[in-house]
């Protein structure tokens, strides 16, 4: 299964533009630039991306830790801070925050599922190290 999603950028790092847009058309031409990654500006940028991605990830497979469990989760939110350090031009935290309504659960068996879903979610994984290949084209 593979999803896609186009990035076009157009002039310098600090004063051009660039819209996203995903596959499923969920953004289209979203708006993305500096002042939206490093200042206020309305638009989106990867950190705030990578924390959706995480964060919904993250619950899905929570949610199916806690129905392997014969048990129903009723609600699971989590909400994920990506930090970027732009001194070191790196993302090297990222902190979720999760709150779970789910009754028959033991705090010990709770705990082990909340960190085999950290462990184990697909973004989580590629979080940690992902092969990245890559074909390029350099147009005149």
């Amino acid at each position: 299964m593979k999803r896609n999603a186009t990035a076009v950028w157009n002039g310098t790092g600090k004063e051009g533009t660039g819209k996203l847009s995903t596959q499923s058309g969920v953004l289209k031409d979203s708006q993305y630039s500096f002042k939206t990654r490093f200042e206020d500006g309305i638009g989106t940028n990867p950190e705030e991306l990578i924390a959706a991605a995480h964060a919904s990830c993250f619950a899905m497979k929570l949610s199916f830790n806690i129905s392997a469990e014969g048990i129903t989760p009723e609600e699971i939110t989590t909400k994920a801070a990506v930090n970027l350090n732009p001194e070191k031009g790196e993302i090297d935290t990222i902190h979720l925050d999760v709150k779970v309504k789910a009754t028959g659960l033991s705090k010990e068996k709770f705990d082990a599922l909340v960190a085999d879903a950290k462990e184990n979610c697909p973004v989580s994984k590629v979080l940690k190290a992902a092969e990245i290949t890559i074909d390029s084209e350099l147009l005149s």
